[in-house]
C-alpha cells in the first residue's frame, strides 16, 4: 500500500522491537499476489447462501460484513446449483455498490459446464457473469485440476477472458506445486496471464497439505494466497469439544475428524491466547493464519450475521511473538 494511512500502520507494526506484535492492530488491506487488487484481510464464502442461507439471512450477513469493512466476497459456480451467485448478483445490485466489493468465483465443478476445456470455461464465466449481475469478476478461481484438460487450451481460454474484459485476474485452488509450476512455465511460453493467487485448505489443525512443498511455490510465483476451511467447519471457532457437541451441530460430522487429542490441545492453546487478548478462539485462530507468510485473506463461512464480529476482528487482534510461538508449537 501506498497511502499515508497504510504505511504509518506498518511503521507502528515494524518499529515495536523485541516485543513487536507480527499481527497489525490496524486492519490493513492487503494485495493479492501480484495484482491492483488490495482486499480487507477476510474472505466472506458464499458456501451456505442459497442452501443453509435463506434469501434473508444472506443479505443480513452481507450488510454486516461491508458494515464491518469487509470487501472480497468469494464464491463458486457450483455452490447450491448456482444460487450463490444469483443472491450475492441480487445483493449488489439492489446496494449498488458493485465498485465497492471485489468478487472472486470458481469454475469446474458446475454440473451445466463440469471440466477446464475451452468451451466449459467460456461458457462458466458467461454464466456466473449472468448470476452475478456483473460485466466482470475480479479474481477467476480453477476449481479443480482437471488433467484430462491440457494447460495450453485452458491458460489461453482464462486469457480471451481477461483480455475481452470479462476477468481481470485468476488463480488455482486444487493444485500441487508441481502443477503450479507447470501452469507458470506454460503462461511463460504462450505469453499469457498467469495466476496470482491460490485457494487451498489450510488452518491451525490442517498445516501439512499446504506448509512445506506448496507454500515455497507460492512464495516463488509470488502468489496470494486464500486459506479454504480457515476455522476448520467450526472446530476452530471452539465450540465442538464433546461427542455430544458434534450430534447438537449440522456441520459436527465435518469436525469431528479434528475431535481428537491434537486438536484439543490446539483448542485449548487458543483458549489461553484468546484470554489474554480478550477475544475469541475463532478471532485468535484467523489471527495465527493471518501472521502466516502470504497469507493475504482466510476464506470464512458464516450462519448468521453475529458470527461476523469475531471473523472481522482477526486483522485487528494483535498476537505476540511468544503466542504465535505457542500456536505453531501445539499444532505441528
Amino acid at each position: 500500500m501506498n497511502d499515508p494511512a497504510t504505511r504509518s500502520a506498518e511503521a507502528r507494526a515494524a518499529s515495536a522491537g523485541d516485543t513487536a506484535l507480527v499481527t497489525a492492530p490496524v486492519a490493513v488491506p492487503r494485495r493479492i499476489g501480484t495484482s491492483d487488487l488490495r482486499v480487507f484481510p477476510i474472505a466472506l464464502s458464499g458456501t451456505v447462501f442459497g442452501w443453509t442461507a435463506d434469501g434473508p439471512t444472506t443479505t443480513r450477513i452481507l450488510d454486516r460484513f461491508v458494515e464491518l469493512d469487509g470487501t472480497f466476497i468469494d464464491t463458486a459456480d457450483s455452490y447450491a446449483g448456482g444460487r450463490s451467485e444469483i443472491m450475492i448478483g441480487n445483493w449488489m445490485r439492489e446496494r449498488r455498490n458493485r465498485d465497492a466489493v471485489t468478487i472472486a468465483t470458481k469454475v469446474g465443478k458446475s454440473p451445466d459446464h463440469p471440466g477446464l476445456s475451452a468451451p466449459a470455461v467460456r461458457a462458466s464465466v458467461e454464466a456466473s457473469m449472468r448470476r452475478l449481475r456483473v460485466d466482470h469478476i475480479d479474481v477467476l478461481f480453477l476449481h479443480i485440476d482437471d488433467t484430462t484438460v491440457s494447460f495450453d487450451e485452458t491458460l489461453l481460454a482464462v486469457d480471451e477472458l481477461i483480455r475481452a474484459g470479462h476477468v481481470r485476474y485468476f488463480g488455482g485452488s486444487d493444485h500441487t506445486g508441481d502443477r503450479l509450476l507447470e501452469a507458470r512455465i506454460a503462461s511463460g511460453q504462450l505469453g499469457v496471464a498467469h495466476m496470482v493467487a491460490l485457494q487451498k485448505h489450510y488452518n491451525l489443525v490442517h498445516r501439512d497439505e499446504y506448509e512445506g512443498d506448496l507454500a515455497r511455490v507460492a512464495g516463488q510465483l509470488d502468489l496470494g494466497v486464500l486459506p479454504r476451511f480457515a476455522l476448520a467447519a467450526g472446530f476452530l471457532t471452539g465450540k465442538y469439544r464433546s461427542r455430544a457437541d458434534l450430534e447438537r451441530e449440522r456441520r459436527g460430522a465435518e469436525a469431528s475428524r479434528y475431535l481428537n487429542r491434537r486438536g484439543l490441545r490446539i483448542v485449548g492453546a487458543l483458549d489461553r491466547v484468546a484470554e489474554e487478548t480478550g477475544t475469541s478462539v475463532a478471532t485468535v485462530a484467523l489471527s495465527w493464519l493471518l501472521s502466516r507468510p502470504r497469507v493475504i485473506a482466510p476464506v470464512v463461512s458464516v450462519s448468521n450475521p453475529d458470527q461476523l464480529e469475531a471473523i472481522m476482528a482477526a486483522p485487528r487482534t494483535a498476537l505476540s511473538r511468544h503466542q504465535l510461538t505457542e500456536l505453531d508449537r501445539v499444532s505441528e
